[in-house]
């Protein structure tokens, strides 16, 4: 119980850290530069891009980049020899609002599996599902749209139950109801395992640590697993992923 009434109060602190744009760490700006990079180095390697689309949780708010959970994808993708590359586009504090105003730009590299990972900062502020809603699913069109062919996961959230029991169900079913109606792939609840437990979150008790980031990294690989390693030998990658588990 103690530790339930902990993620409920904490998470209420979301909304205010997460839109900070003074941030101790200057990771979680988009950085221009190295987005051309990346495209450029994508263009001669002919690498596909997994582009991780989210907010202070996809930017690993309070660490280095380098702990968060795309990077620790990138590791596990480099380990078992598998030719993509990350690209991290999480901002601190972003709404599905947000989200949706600067997605044309980022959309204006090639993307070969987009994760959507947005929305908490919406339910924090009691905006209506609707609203939330219809922004992920213009989000979604938007991807489909640059390119049928990307690969769409879905990262679903949740909230306590501060606006509302009602509310707070609703939000949660937002998600596998966008995936199922747009045919996309669902990670059910990426804190999964996370939220909740004070030991795996920062001392706001809402951003995961680096050991908690090594959870949702498992969370998201679940899903992603899947994507990457079609077509390929089950054996080979079953035995070199249990080798190379993220550390």
């Amino acid at each position: 119980m103690l530790k339930v009434l902990k993620f409920r109060y904490f998470l209420c602190a979301l909304l205010i850290i997460g839109c900070k744009e003074n941030v101790e760490k200057k990771k979680v700006e988009p950085n221009e530069n190295a987005t051309k990079v990346t495209e450029q180095e994508t263009l001669e390697t002919d690498e596909k891009v997994i582009l991780f689309y989210g907010n202070s949780l996809t930017a690993a708010y309070g660490l280095d980049t380098e702990q968060g959970f795309p990077q620790r994808i990138q590791e596990r993708l480099d380990s078992l020899d598998l030719h993509y590359k990350v690209i991290n586009s999480g901002l601190s504090g972003e709404t599905t609002s947000g989200g949706l105003n600067r997605l044309d730009w980022v959309l204006n590299q090639p993307v070969d599996i987009f994760v959507l990972e947005l929305g908490a900062n919406d339910g924090l502020r009691g905006i209506p599902i609707t609203e939330s809603m219809n922004n992920l699913q213009t989000m979604i069109n938007m991807v489909k749209d640059r390119n049928p062919e990307t690969r769409i996961i879905l990262a679903g959230m949740q909230i306590p139950p501060n606006m509302g029991a009602d509310y707070a169900t609703q939000f949660k079913q937002m998600y596998p109801a966008l995936a199922e109606s747009n045919n996309i792939y669902l990670i059910p609840f990426l804190l999964e395992g996370v939220a909740g437990i004070p030991e795996l979150n920062l001392e706001d008790g809402i951003h995961p640590t680096a050991e908690g980031q090594k959870i949702v990294a498992e969370n998201v690989w679940e899903i992603l697993k899947p994507i990457v390693t079609t077509g390929l030998e089950n054996s080979e990658i079953l035995e070199s992923d249990k080798n190379t588990m993220i550390n």
